[in-house]
């Protein structure tokens, strides 16, 4: 998922743009408010994390530009600026969230995972889901890559169905629990980890093994690899 880090600090940014980069995304800083409107332009964004303070335009100017322009991705906006008041502003000016400095790094990401996902089409639950050549057939319960196919059952299809619709974007275990399980808590037992492997074994027969896991952090569905 291509993020924009717009943050004039260098350390923060550094901080930010390394931090995403392990977890799978592919972000790109700057540190002005003109870089940002210029970036977006050249490109689309899946999401933005927006610092508030920023020299010469501001981030509420650059809410307000893309905004306007309606080329407004998903945003998570972060300022030293942390007041309810400060807080009602970034958010009535376009901010999908709105976090204050200093913050917690896994934090931000499960606050911009969250962003993106109330933003990203929800498919309708009666048709198949597509990456690349790996298909989902909702009416067998199977999945289909080039001239294979193997039946899943409930939890794998699920499982497999919320990574397909989050490709190349870092899915935590805490989503996976919430949307496949219904759970609003952590689970004593690794029920995830282990129906992750029995659905890696899965896709193995197929000769499709697309999952990423990435330690401590969740899994990531690598599009690239189901060509």
């Amino acid at each position: 998922m291509r993020v924009l880090v717009v943050e004039d600090d260098a350390v923060i940014a550094d901080h930010i743009t390394a931090c995403l980069g392990t977890l799978g995304y592919r972000p790109e800083r700057v540190a002005s408010g003109e870089d940002a409107l210029a970036a977006v332009e050249r490109q689309r964004f899946s999401g933005m994390v927006l610092d508030r303070l920023l020299p010469g335009m501001s981030g509420i100017e650059v809410l307000a530009r893309l905004r306007a322009e309606r080329r407004l991705p998903p945003v998570v906006m972060l300022s030293a600026l942390g007041t309810v008041k400060d807080r009602i502003e970034g958010l009535a000016a376009g901010a999908d969230d709105y976090l204050a400095k200093p913050f917690d790094m896994d934090e931000l990401v499960a606050r911009l995972n969250a962003v993106t996902r109330r933003a990203a089409p929800t498919p309708p639950s009666d048709t198949g889901l597509a990456v690349g050549r790996l298909k989902l057939d909702p009416s067998s319960h199977s999945v289909l890559f080039l001239d294979r196919t193997i039946e899943l059952n409930r939890k794998q299809f699920s499982l497999l169905a919320h990574l397909m619709r989050c490709a190349d974007r870092l899915v935590t275990r805490g989503m996976l629990l919430e949307s496949v399980w219904g759970y609003a808590f952590t689970p004593t037992t690794n029920i995830v980890e282990s129906n992750m492997s029995r659905l890696r074994a899965r896709l193995e027969e197929l000769g499709c093994d697309p999952i990423d896991t990435l330690r401590g952090s969740g899994y990531v569905l690598r599009s690239e690899r189901c060509r």
